[in-house]
């Protein structure tokens, strides 16, 4: 009787364990390191997290002037131009308008400006569900393009860029 209850109780327990964790999204994460652009010192690192189909970018950056950037995610991962113009445009697989993160035109890469403080250092935290990680569907998959830091504020008005100015840090998204 003792043998039986114990199956019974390791079978209840294999059961319910994989219900369970089958219901446990892991996390996947990219971090990634920016190079200085168009003569700049800029420098940074960032991470990108994806948990219950949410992607959070986290990064930081010295070097910057202080004041308001721009930030983008650019549609090639390749940033061997010494202006960053080997990254392509802003990212935009669904061929929308760019503008503001919260306009309902905007590209996929189009993100918030950002603050520099008077030395130079800024933080940017950004989360969306628009964007993935290695999922494979190209109208949110993150995997293989780049991250791009300019010169200026994003304007969210000219087309297609922003007019945010120089590219001064680059990174790619790479795995």
């Amino acid at each position: 009787m003792k043998k039986i209850l114990i199956g019974i109780l390791v079978i209840g327990l294999m059961i319910f364990g994989c219900k369970s964790s089958s219901t446990k999204e892991k996390s996947k994460t990219v971090t990634i390191t920016f190079e200085s652009k168009s003569g700049s010192n800029v420098h940074g690192a960032a991470v990108f997290n994806e948990k219950n189909g949410e992607v959070t970018l986290t990064a930081n950056f010295s070097g910057l002037k202080p004041g308001e950037h721009a930030i983008h995610i650019h549609e090639k991962a390749d940033c061997s131009a010494s202006d960053a113009t080997s990254a392509g445009g802003h990212w935009n697989p669904t061929f929308k308008k760019h503008g503001r993160w919260t306009d309902y035109e905007h590209h996929k890469g189009d993100m918030d400006n950002f603050y520099a403080n008077a030395d130079g250092n800024a933080t940017v935290l950004f989360k969306t569900n628009e964007w993935c990680i290695g999922c494979g569907d190209a109208t949110r998959d993150i995997i293989g393009k780049a991250v791009i830091v300019h010169e200026k504020a994003d304007d969210y008005a000219t087309q297609p860029t922003g007019n945010a100015g120089a590219r001064v840090a680059c990174s790619a998204i790479i795995q």
